[in-house]
């Protein structure tokens, strides 16, 4: 298990949760520079708090979580933007739950 820290074009950051060892190795090639084009975020939000991800109201799954080069509009939303609707998440916005922010960049491992 791996903690890992993302941003968006807002610059808050959102804190996710890994538990696949080759998720959590693809995550690292992204950090390192070695993995360029697949390097954005994208999994099933599940409305509640966890300990790990402070200031959200929200997670995402971790059996859910990979990471993308290109991504249909409907899943793409900001941070604060998913915070500030999340009574709407999961209807005709970000259906079926899944979110894929665009501008997600993965910033740091949690140790």
């Amino acid at each position: 298990m791996a903690d890992f820290a993302f941003t968006d074009y807002s610059g808050k950051e959102f804190i996710i949760r890994l538990t696949n060892e080759q998720r959590i190795e693809e995550a690292r090639r992204i950090l390192s520079g070695e993995e360029q084009m697949s390097v954005h975020v994208m999994g099933r939000i599940r409305k509640q708090t966890v300990d790990y991800n402070p200031g959200w109201s929200f997670y995402l799954d971790p059996d859910t979580i990979t990471f993308f080069t290109m991504a249909i509009e409907v899943c793409d939303a900001a941070i604060n933007y998913v915070e500030d609707h999340l009574d709407e998440a999961c209807g005709a916005f970000l259906p079926g739950c899944f979110w894929c922010p665009w501008s997600s960049k993965l910033t740091r491992e949690i140790r």
